[in-house]
C-alpha cells in the first residue's frame, strides 16, 4: 500500500466522524426547537395584542373628534343669537310683529339653512 491510499483513506474516515452528529449535539438541537417552539406563542400573542391597542388607540382618536364636535354643537345650541337663527330658518319662526318673507335670488336657489 502507498502512503497516499493511506492518506486518502484516513481522510475520508475523518470526514465521516466529522459529519456524524453526536447524542449530546442532538439533545442541543432538541432543546434548542422545544424553546423556539415554547417562544412563539407568546411572541404571536403580543404581536395581536400590539395591534389590538393600534386599533383601539384610532378609535379612542375618532370618539375624541366626535366628542369634541358634539362639545362644539352643545356651546352653539347655548348661544341664543344660533338659537334665534335656527328658529328662524329652519323652522320657519317669527317674533310676534313682524312680517315674514324670502328673498330670492338671481339664479333661483335660496341659500342653504342651518338644519
Amino acid at each position: 500500500m502507498s502512503a497516499a491510499s493511506t492518506a486518502t483513506r484516513t481522510a475520508r474516515a475523518d470526514a465521516r466522524r466529522r459529519r456524524r452528529i453526536t447524542g449530546r449535539a442532538l439533545a442541543l438541537l432538541v432543546i434548542v426547537l422545544a424553546l423556539l417552539f415554547a417562544a412563539s406563542y407568546p411572541l404571536r400573542s403580543l404581536l395581536h395584542e400590539r395591534s389590538q391597542i393600534s386599533n383601539l388607540d384610532q378609535q379612542v382618536g375618532q370618539l375624541q373628534r366626535e366628542h369634541n364636535n358634539l362639545d362644539m354643537l352643545i356651546r352653539q345650541m347655548r348661544d341664543p343669537a344660533y338659537v334665534e337663527r335656527f328658529a328662524r330658518e329652519c323652522l320657519g319662526m317669527i317674533k310676534p310683529g313682524e312680517i315674514p318673507f324670502v328673498v330670492v335670488p338671481k339664479h333661483g336657489k335660496a341659500g342653504a339653512p342651518l338644519c
